[in-house]
């Protein structure tokens, strides 16, 4: 059964993006490692960091996919899993400085001697671990979005109620992370990053080895996403999130398969974050700013929500339009153009970039195969009689 799944998830579509993605995972490296800088194909090392970065961006837009496009659960907190795992490899980093710190404390990082912390709190033991570290990525906004969904499905709150209620969750925890003696570094957050798993974070073949590997999660992350939509359980999705009411009626758990989803998602947030924040180098409580999630949701919208694809292309294209805009001239704009853009999307292309694109692909595949079939049944001209 598992073998039928996997088969059926992997179509053309699913196929070519996974080798897509492989290419530019092994080619920016090659390019950034093998070929010199002189030469007119070298991706300088700030691209390598700067294309993880859209790899982790496209990685969150792909979890807010899955439960918005297939479940109808608008998130518009998912940016607090994200920030989660982020902080959780940031503690993992801030422990490997040790003595190489400002103060050299073996064992308290810098912000905590500057605020005398005594000794370090409890919940930053283990963290010198990365296996820990690891888990803590994965369990700890994975436990935040199974006790907020698990209250909030049993309650039956839904539509814009539980958005509103996502966007309280993400900026309390702002306000929180935001405080000095919260004890995670207050609004600074955590940088100064060393190491990571030994290797220097600001060396060339550790960005391209965390770029490439956050191409694998994303991959790996697509899959997932692919196969679910693809099983029974997708199915269901799409049931619950067309007619709730009825889905319930049919004697399916709605809670359950809600509450599945959205803490998978969450999980897959946590570790966009993760990697996001070695590339990037700081972590600190405006990544659980509210806006942050919002632009998230408008990546989905622009390329293409319940497509998956589109979820990717979408947190991409908007991200890179982003980089670009908000140099020079235009800078001040920015936020003016990606409401103006997020707005002529919903109005003149409803299901994103990729699936209107999608959609044209089909009629024109469907009016083909009409005419082909049509032109089969004609029946053939009777010859002219001979004069």
């Amino acid at each position: 059964m598992s073998h039928h799944l996997i088969t059926r998830s992997f179509d053309r579509t699913t196929t070519a993006f996974l080798a897509l993605l492989a290419l530019i995972a092994v080619a920016v490296p090659t390019l950034n490692l093998l070929t010199p800088e002189t030469s007119a194909l070298h991706v300088p090392t700030y691209l390598v960091a700067l294309f993880g970065k859209y790899a982790c961006y496209a990685l969150l837009a792909l979890s807010i996919d899955l439960i918005w496009g297939y479940g109808g659960i608008l998130s518009l907190g998912h940016g607090a899993f994200f920030a989660l795992g982020g902080y959780a490899m940031g503690m993992y980093l801030m422990r490997q400085i040790g003595s190489r710190g400002v103060y050299a404390n073996p064992v308290l990082p810098d912000f905590m001697v500057f605020l005398n912390w005594p000794e370090l709190p409890l919940y930053w033991y283990g963290f010198q671990h990365f296996a820990y570290a690891a888990l803590m990525v994965l369990l700890v906004p994975g436990l935040l979005a199974f006790v907020f969904g698990w209250f909030a499905f049993r309650s039956r709150v839904s539509g814009v109620y539980l958005s509103i209620i996502t966007q309280a969750m993400t900026y309390a925890l702002m306000l929180g992370f935001f405080r000095n003696n919260f004890g995670f570094g207050g609004n600074n957050g955590l940088t100064d990053f060393k190491d990571i798993l030994g290797f220097n974070v600001q060396a060339a073949g550790t960005r391209c080895a965390l770029f490439a590997i956050s191409c694998v999660a994303l991959g790996v992350g697509f899959l997932i996403c692919r196969m679910l939509a693809s099983a029974k359980f997708g199915l269901v999705l799409v049931a619950i999130r067309d007619a709730e009411a009825r889905a319930r009626f049919l004697g399916y758990r709605v809670e359950a398969y809600k509450l599945v989803v959205f803490t998978l998602s969450a999980c897959m947030a946590g570790v966009a974050g993760a990697l996001y924040v070695p590339q990037i180098g700081i972590i600190n409580p405006s990544e659980f700013a509210p806006a942050n999630s919002i632009e998230a949701v408008i990546w989905v919208a622009v390329g293409g929500r319940g497509t998956l694809v589109g979820a990717v292309v979408g947190a991409v294209l908007v991200n890179y339009a982003k980089t670009a805009f908000t140099t020079g001239a235009l800078a001040p704009y920015w936020l003016f153009l990606l409401g103006g853009l997020f707005v002529a999307v919903t109005l003149l292309l409803p299901r994103g970039i990729v699936g209107t694109l999608a959609q044209w692909i089909d009629r024109w595949q469907g009016s083909d195969a009409a005419a082909r079939d049509g032109a089969a049944a004609a029946p053939a001209a009777e010859p002219h009689p001979a004069e």
